[in-house]
Protein backbone atom coordinates (compact mmCIF):
# COMPACT_ATOMS: atom_id res chain seq x y z
CA UNK A 1 0.00 0.00 0.00
CA UNK A 2 2.70 2.27 0.81
CA UNK A 3 4.72 1.40 -2.63
CA UNK A 4 1.31 2.18 -4.52
CA UNK A 5 1.04 6.23 -2.55
CA UNK A 6 4.56 6.67 -2.89
CA UNK A 7 4.55 6.07 -6.79
CA UNK A 8 1.20 7.66 -7.04
CA UNK A 9 2.85 11.03 -5.46
CA UNK A 10 5.31 10.63 -7.81
CA UNK A 11 3.45 10.32 -10.97
CA UNK A 12 1.71 13.09 -9.83
CA UNK A 13 4.92 15.19 -9.19
CA UNK A 14 6.16 14.18 -12.55
CA UNK A 15 2.62 15.61 -14.33
CA UNK A 16 3.03 18.70 -12.67
CA UNK A 17 6.46 19.46 -13.70
CA UNK A 18 5.59 18.89 -17.41
CA UNK A 19 2.59 21.16 -16.66
CA UNK A 20 5.01 23.83 -15.68
CA UNK A 21 7.22 23.20 -18.42
CA UNK A 22 4.66 23.13 -20.98
CA UNK A 23 3.07 26.66 -19.85
CA UNK A 24 6.77 28.34 -19.42
CA UNK A 25 7.08 27.01 -23.09
CA UNK A 26 3.61 28.45 -24.32
CA UNK A 27 4.46 31.30 -22.48
CA UNK A 28 7.76 32.63 -24.19
CA UNK A 29 6.25 31.21 -27.31
CA UNK A 30 3.57 33.62 -26.98
CA UNK A 31 5.76 36.50 -25.85
CA UNK A 32 7.73 35.42 -28.62
CA UNK A 33 4.55 36.30 -31.69
CA UNK A 34 3.88 39.32 -29.90
CA UNK A 35 7.40 40.19 -30.22
CA UNK A 36 8.04 39.14 -33.92
CA UNK A 37 4.32 41.22 -34.84
CA UNK A 38 5.62 44.22 -32.99
CA UNK A 39 9.33 44.29 -35.09
CA UNK A 40 7.76 43.05 -38.23
CA UNK A 41 4.11 45.27 -38.81
CA UNK A 42 4.58 47.28 -42.01
CA UNK A 43 8.71 47.20 -41.83
CA UNK A 44 11.46 45.71 -43.95
CA UNK A 45 13.83 42.98 -42.50
CA UNK A 46 17.08 45.25 -43.29
CA UNK A 47 15.64 48.44 -41.99
CA UNK A 48 13.68 46.33 -38.47
CA UNK A 49 17.60 45.60 -37.97
CA UNK A 50 19.04 49.26 -38.36
CA UNK A 51 15.95 50.41 -36.01
CA UNK A 52 15.39 47.92 -33.19
CA UNK A 53 18.71 45.85 -33.02
CA UNK A 54 18.69 43.39 -30.24
CA UNK A 55 21.30 43.63 -27.62
CA UNK A 56 22.43 41.14 -24.68
CA UNK A 57 21.58 42.53 -21.18
CA UNK A 58 24.36 44.88 -19.44
CA UNK A 59 25.10 43.96 -15.90
CA UNK A 60 24.36 47.06 -13.61
CA UNK A 61 28.17 47.67 -13.26
CA UNK A 62 28.98 48.03 -16.86
CA UNK A 63 25.93 50.69 -17.68
CA UNK A 64 26.77 53.87 -19.41
CA UNK A 65 24.97 57.15 -19.96
CA UNK A 66 23.28 57.02 -23.59
CA UNK A 67 24.19 59.08 -26.42
CA UNK A 68 21.96 61.12 -28.60
CA UNK A 69 20.48 58.11 -30.19
CA UNK A 70 19.98 56.22 -27.27
CA UNK A 71 22.83 53.32 -27.68
CA UNK A 72 24.37 52.62 -24.40
CA UNK A 73 28.82 52.93 -25.30
CA UNK A 74 29.63 49.58 -24.24
CA UNK A 75 26.56 48.52 -26.17
CA UNK A 76 27.72 49.87 -29.36
CA UNK A 77 30.19 47.50 -30.91
CA UNK A 78 27.93 45.15 -30.57
CA UNK A 79 24.88 46.81 -32.20
CA UNK A 80 27.03 48.23 -34.68
CA UNK A 81 28.23 44.73 -35.70
CA UNK A 82 25.04 43.10 -35.87
CA UNK A 83 24.60 46.36 -38.21
CA UNK A 84 27.33 45.57 -40.45
CA UNK A 85 26.87 41.54 -40.82
CA UNK A 86 23.04 42.28 -41.39
CA UNK A 87 21.64 40.11 -44.25
CA UNK A 88 21.17 43.50 -46.08
CA UNK A 89 17.86 42.77 -47.57
CA UNK A 90 17.96 44.72 -51.32
CA UNK A 91 14.12 44.89 -51.92
CA UNK A 92 11.85 47.56 -49.78
CA UNK A 93 8.36 46.31 -50.38
CA UNK A 94 7.16 49.76 -48.80
CA UNK A 95 6.63 52.18 -51.92
CA UNK A 96 7.61 55.11 -48.97
CA UNK A 97 9.15 55.84 -46.12
CA UNK A 98 9.35 59.14 -44.09
CA UNK A 99 12.36 61.01 -43.83
CA UNK A 100 12.38 60.80 -39.98
CA UNK A 101 12.40 57.02 -40.40
CA UNK A 102 15.74 57.19 -42.50
CA UNK A 103 17.41 59.63 -40.67
CA UNK A 104 16.79 57.26 -37.22
CA UNK A 105 18.39 54.57 -39.45
CA UNK A 106 21.57 57.45 -40.07
CA UNK A 107 21.88 58.34 -36.64
CA UNK A 108 22.74 54.93 -35.54
CA UNK A 109 24.83 54.75 -38.64
CA UNK A 110 26.69 57.75 -37.75
CA UNK A 111 27.99 56.03 -34.21
CA UNK A 112 29.37 53.32 -35.62
CA UNK A 113 32.98 53.40 -36.81
CA UNK A 114 33.39 52.64 -40.69
CA UNK A 115 35.76 49.60 -41.39
CA UNK A 116 36.68 48.80 -45.15
CA UNK A 117 36.21 45.21 -45.91
CA UNK A 118 38.20 44.03 -48.82
CA UNK A 119 36.29 40.89 -49.06
CA UNK A 120 32.89 42.37 -49.37
CA UNK A 121 34.53 44.75 -52.08
CA UNK A 122 36.15 42.56 -54.37
CA UNK A 123 32.80 40.48 -54.30
CA UNK A 124 30.56 43.22 -54.61
CA UNK A 125 33.01 45.02 -57.85
CA UNK A 126 33.15 41.70 -59.36
CA UNK A 127 29.41 41.52 -59.60
CA UNK A 128 29.32 45.21 -61.22
CA UNK A 129 32.45 44.27 -63.30
CA UNK A 130 30.71 40.61 -65.00
CA UNK A 131 27.05 43.05 -65.43
CA UNK A 132 28.67 46.42 -66.73
CA UNK A 133 32.47 46.61 -67.26
CA UNK A 134 33.33 50.52 -66.69
CA UNK A 135 36.45 49.93 -67.25
CA UNK A 136 35.84 49.06 -70.28
CA UNK A 137 32.41 49.93 -71.42
CA UNK A 138 31.76 53.78 -69.39
CA UNK A 139 32.32 56.14 -71.65
CA UNK A 140 31.59 55.80 -75.97
CA UNK A 141 35.18 55.02 -77.38
CA UNK A 142 35.83 53.78 -80.99
CA UNK A 143 36.86 50.68 -79.17
CA UNK A 144 33.19 50.09 -78.27
CA UNK A 145 31.56 51.62 -81.32
CA UNK A 146 32.63 51.26 -84.51
CA UNK A 147 32.33 53.53 -87.64
CA UNK A 148 29.26 53.13 -89.55
CA UNK A 149 27.31 50.82 -86.73
CA UNK A 150 23.89 51.81 -85.40
CA UNK A 151 23.82 52.39 -82.03
CA UNK A 152 21.01 52.06 -79.94
CA UNK A 153 20.03 55.15 -77.30
CA UNK A 154 20.03 53.98 -73.59
CA UNK A 155 16.12 55.02 -72.79
CA UNK A 156 14.72 55.38 -76.47
CA UNK A 157 16.34 52.87 -77.29
CA UNK A 158 13.88 51.44 -80.54
CA UNK A 159 16.21 54.54 -82.21
CA UNK A 160 19.09 54.86 -82.86
CA UNK A 161 22.32 56.85 -84.36
CA UNK A 162 24.48 55.93 -87.40
CA UNK A 163 27.92 56.38 -86.18
CA UNK A 164 29.18 58.51 -89.07
CA UNK A 165 32.74 59.50 -89.49
CA UNK A 166 32.45 63.31 -87.84
CA UNK A 167 30.69 61.45 -84.75
CA UNK A 168 33.42 58.71 -84.77
CA UNK A 169 36.47 61.51 -84.56
CA UNK A 170 34.59 62.79 -81.36
CA UNK A 171 35.16 59.34 -79.32
CA UNK A 172 38.17 58.80 -77.13
CA UNK A 173 40.06 56.12 -78.78
CA UNK A 174 40.09 53.78 -75.77
CA UNK A 175 38.83 54.76 -72.71
CA UNK A 176 40.23 57.84 -71.22
CA UNK A 177 40.42 57.50 -67.80
CA UNK A 178 43.66 56.03 -66.55
CA UNK A 179 42.16 53.92 -63.89
CA UNK A 180 42.80 52.14 -61.40
CA UNK A 181 42.64 55.26 -58.80
CA UNK A 182 43.59 55.03 -55.03
CA UNK A 183 41.55 57.51 -53.23
CA UNK A 184 38.34 58.74 -55.05
CA UNK A 185 35.41 61.36 -54.28
CA UNK A 186 32.45 61.03 -55.70
CA UNK A 187 30.64 64.45 -54.56
CA UNK A 188 27.22 65.31 -54.67
CA UNK A 189 25.56 68.67 -54.03
CA UNK A 190 23.37 67.72 -51.25
CA UNK A 191 22.87 70.77 -49.04
CA UNK A 192 24.05 69.06 -46.09
CA UNK A 193 28.12 70.09 -47.59
CA UNK A 194 27.28 73.23 -46.41
CA UNK A 195 29.55 74.19 -43.54
CA UNK A 196 30.82 70.93 -43.68
CA UNK A 197 34.44 71.84 -43.85
CA UNK A 198 35.18 69.07 -46.40
CA UNK A 199 36.54 70.95 -48.95
CA UNK A 200 40.33 70.19 -48.25
CA UNK A 201 39.60 66.20 -47.62
CA UNK A 202 38.22 66.06 -50.81
CA UNK A 203 41.00 67.71 -52.31
CA UNK A 204 43.14 65.36 -51.00
CA UNK A 205 41.79 62.70 -53.33
CA UNK A 206 43.02 61.05 -56.04
CA UNK A 207 40.17 61.63 -58.43
CA UNK A 208 37.68 63.63 -57.94
CA UNK A 209 33.53 63.18 -59.56
CA UNK A 210 31.28 65.75 -59.59
CA UNK A 211 27.19 66.56 -61.08
CA UNK A 212 26.01 69.13 -63.14
CA UNK A 213 28.30 71.71 -63.07
CA UNK A 214 28.00 72.78 -59.70
CA UNK A 215 29.58 75.75 -58.19
CA UNK A 216 33.52 74.93 -56.76
CA UNK A 217 34.81 78.22 -55.73
CA UNK A 218 34.18 81.59 -53.30
CA UNK A 219 32.59 80.60 -50.09
CA UNK A 220 31.76 77.03 -50.94
CA UNK A 221 35.28 76.02 -51.26
CA UNK A 222 36.19 75.18 -47.97
CA UNK A 223 32.73 72.78 -47.74
CA UNK A 224 33.29 71.20 -51.69
CA UNK A 225 36.85 71.77 -52.24
CA UNK A 226 37.81 73.06 -55.78
CA UNK A 227 39.57 69.75 -57.33
CA UNK A 228 37.47 68.19 -60.45
CA UNK A 229 39.12 65.51 -62.32
CA UNK A 230 35.44 64.47 -63.92
CA UNK A 231 32.22 66.55 -63.87
CA UNK A 232 28.98 65.51 -65.67
CA UNK A 233 27.18 67.89 -67.67
CA UNK A 234 22.75 67.59 -67.77
CA UNK A 235 21.97 69.01 -71.54
CA UNK A 236 18.95 70.97 -69.73
CA UNK A 237 21.96 72.64 -67.94
CA UNK A 238 22.99 73.92 -71.56
CA UNK A 239 19.29 74.74 -72.80
CA UNK A 240 18.29 76.75 -70.18
CA UNK A 241 21.49 78.31 -68.26
CA UNK A 242 23.55 78.69 -71.61
CA UNK A 243 20.64 78.55 -74.12
CA UNK A 244 22.39 75.80 -76.10
CA UNK A 245 25.59 77.69 -76.50
CA UNK A 246 23.92 80.34 -79.11
CA UNK A 247 24.14 83.06 -77.28
CA UNK A 248 26.27 82.35 -73.78
CA UNK A 249 29.40 80.66 -75.14
CA UNK A 250 31.68 83.26 -73.55
CA UNK A 251 29.73 82.63 -70.02
CA UNK A 252 30.03 79.09 -70.45
CA UNK A 253 33.46 78.85 -71.05
CA UNK A 254 34.64 81.33 -68.42
CA UNK A 255 32.63 79.17 -65.86
CA UNK A 256 34.10 75.51 -66.66
CA UNK A 257 37.34 77.16 -66.30
CA UNK A 258 37.42 76.33 -62.38
CA UNK A 259 37.24 72.63 -63.37
CA UNK A 260 41.17 72.92 -65.05
CA UNK A 261 41.26 70.19 -67.55
CA UNK A 262 38.65 67.74 -65.74
CA UNK A 263 36.51 65.57 -68.02
CA UNK A 264 33.02 67.01 -68.93
CA UNK A 265 30.82 63.47 -69.14
CA UNK A 266 27.31 63.85 -71.03
CA UNK A 267 24.36 61.67 -71.82
CA UNK A 268 24.63 62.11 -75.60
CA UNK A 269 23.01 59.00 -76.47
CA UNK A 270 20.28 58.70 -74.17
CA UNK A 271 18.05 60.67 -74.93
CA UNK A 272 17.80 61.34 -79.49
CA UNK A 273 17.13 65.22 -77.92
CA UNK A 274 20.33 65.15 -75.40
CA UNK A 275 22.41 64.32 -78.53
CA UNK A 276 22.74 68.34 -80.18
CA UNK A 277 23.32 69.84 -77.19
CA UNK A 278 26.31 67.20 -76.20
CA UNK A 279 27.35 67.51 -79.34
CA UNK A 280 27.42 71.18 -79.36
CA UNK A 281 29.50 71.16 -76.28
CA UNK A 282 32.16 68.79 -77.62
CA UNK A 283 32.64 71.34 -80.87
CA UNK A 284 32.75 74.26 -78.61
CA UNK A 285 35.28 72.89 -76.73
CA UNK A 286 37.01 72.37 -79.40
CA UNK A 287 36.70 75.08 -81.31
CA UNK A 288 37.99 77.52 -78.53
CA UNK A 289 40.61 75.49 -77.61
CA UNK A 290 39.58 74.81 -74.13
CA UNK A 291 41.21 72.62 -71.08
CA UNK A 292 38.40 70.04 -70.88
CA UNK A 293 37.32 67.45 -72.88
CA UNK A 294 33.60 66.38 -73.36
CA UNK A 295 32.99 62.63 -73.44
CA UNK A 296 29.88 60.92 -73.63
CA UNK A 297 28.46 57.93 -71.43
CA UNK A 298 27.65 54.94 -73.32
CA UNK A 299 24.34 53.82 -73.30
CA UNK A 300 24.77 50.23 -73.27
CA UNK A 301 26.72 50.89 -69.97
CA UNK A 302 23.67 52.67 -68.24
CA UNK A 303 21.27 50.01 -69.74
CA UNK A 304 23.50 47.38 -68.09
CA UNK A 305 23.64 49.42 -64.97
CA UNK A 306 20.13 49.75 -64.62
CA UNK A 307 19.39 46.51 -65.35
CA UNK A 308 21.90 45.69 -62.47
CA UNK A 309 20.13 47.97 -59.63
CA UNK A 310 16.51 47.05 -61.21
CA UNK A 311 17.35 43.28 -60.11
CA UNK A 312 18.13 45.14 -56.19
CA UNK A 313 15.22 47.24 -56.00
CA UNK A 314 15.77 50.06 -57.86
CA UNK A 315 13.21 50.89 -60.33
CA UNK A 316 13.12 53.99 -61.57
CA UNK A 317 12.48 55.90 -65.42
CA UNK A 318 16.22 56.55 -64.74
CA UNK A 319 19.12 56.48 -62.40
CA UNK A 320 20.31 59.66 -61.08
CA UNK A 321 23.76 60.68 -62.27
CA UNK A 322 25.07 60.62 -58.79
CA UNK A 323 24.19 56.51 -58.58
CA UNK A 324 25.57 56.25 -61.73
CA UNK A 325 28.74 57.87 -60.80
CA UNK A 326 28.86 56.15 -57.86
CA UNK A 327 28.59 52.41 -59.35
CA UNK A 328 31.29 53.28 -61.98
CA UNK A 329 33.52 54.35 -59.04
CA UNK A 330 33.63 51.02 -57.41
CA UNK A 331 34.95 49.66 -60.30
CA UNK A 332 37.35 52.29 -61.32
CA UNK A 333 38.59 53.35 -57.50
CA UNK A 334 40.06 50.97 -54.89
CA UNK A 335 38.90 53.42 -52.29
CA UNK A 336 35.32 55.16 -52.70
CA UNK A 337 33.79 58.17 -50.28
CA UNK A 338 30.73 59.88 -50.48
CA UNK A 339 29.96 63.14 -49.96
CA UNK A 340 26.79 65.85 -50.14
CA UNK A 341 24.56 62.37 -50.71
CA UNK A 342 21.64 63.67 -48.35
CA UNK A 343 18.67 63.34 -50.07
CA UNK A 344 16.67 65.28 -46.42
CA UNK A 345 15.54 68.45 -46.04
CA UNK A 346 16.85 68.72 -42.63
CA UNK A 347 19.79 66.98 -40.60
CA UNK A 348 20.32 64.03 -38.33
CA UNK A 349 19.58 66.63 -35.83
CA UNK A 350 16.84 68.03 -37.66
CA UNK A 351 18.22 71.09 -38.79
CA UNK A 352 16.59 72.37 -42.20
CA UNK A 353 18.76 72.41 -44.97
CA UNK A 354 18.40 73.27 -48.73
CA UNK A 355 18.00 70.56 -50.91
CA UNK A 356 21.56 71.45 -52.93
CA UNK A 357 23.97 73.20 -51.27
CA UNK A 358 24.18 76.11 -53.69
CA UNK A 359 20.05 76.46 -54.18
CA UNK A 360 16.82 74.72 -53.01
CA UNK A 361 15.85 73.46 -56.40
CA UNK A 362 13.98 70.27 -56.13
CA UNK A 363 14.19 67.18 -58.13
CA UNK A 364 11.25 66.27 -61.20
CA UNK A 365 8.96 64.05 -58.72
CA UNK A 366 9.13 60.54 -60.26
CA UNK A 367 12.19 60.36 -61.99
CA UNK A 368 14.00 59.28 -60.21
CA UNK A 369 13.99 56.30 -57.04
CA UNK A 370 16.03 58.88 -54.90
CA UNK A 371 15.12 56.63 -51.50
CA UNK A 372 15.48 53.45 -53.17
CA UNK A 373 19.26 54.56 -54.24
CA UNK A 374 19.45 55.69 -50.45
CA UNK A 375 18.59 52.91 -49.59
CA UNK A 376 21.81 51.01 -51.51
CA UNK A 377 24.01 53.55 -50.62
CA UNK A 378 23.62 52.85 -46.80
CA UNK A 379 24.08 49.18 -47.79
CA UNK A 380 27.42 49.40 -49.47
CA UNK A 381 28.66 51.74 -46.33
CA UNK A 382 27.34 49.54 -43.83
CA UNK A 383 28.89 46.24 -45.86
CA UNK A 384 32.35 48.43 -45.99
CA UNK A 385 32.11 48.84 -49.86
CA UNK A 386 31.85 52.57 -49.60
CA UNK A 387 32.52 55.33 -47.49
CA UNK A 388 29.72 58.02 -46.98
CA UNK A 389 30.19 60.91 -45.24
CA UNK A 390 27.15 62.08 -43.22
CA UNK A 391 27.66 65.27 -41.56
CA UNK A 392 31.30 67.44 -41.03
CA UNK A 393 34.49 66.13 -41.74
CA UNK A 394 37.02 66.32 -39.31
CA UNK A 395 40.16 68.92 -39.24
CA UNK A 396 43.33 67.69 -40.12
Amino acid sequence: MRAVIALAALLGSVLLSLCLVWLSAEGSARGWEKDARATTDGTPRVMRSLRSPSAPSQSPTNRTTPNQFGIQKSEQPLKCKEMWNNNWSSSIKKKRYSEDYYLQIVGKLQNCTWKRRPQEYARFRSELAACCDATHNFITSQNNTPLGSNMSYEVDNKKTIHITEEIFRMLPESQPLDYPFKHCAVVGNGGILRNSSCGAEIDKSDFVFRCNLPPTTGDVSQDVGNKTNLVTVNPSIIAQKYNKLNEKTANFLENIETYGEAFLLLPAFSFRSNTAASFKVHRTLKEFGAKQKAIFFYPRYLKNLAQFWRTKGVKAYRLSSGFMITSAAVELCENVKLYGFWPFSKTAAGTPISHHYYDNQLPKPGFHAMPKEYNQILQLHGRGILKLQFGQCLAN
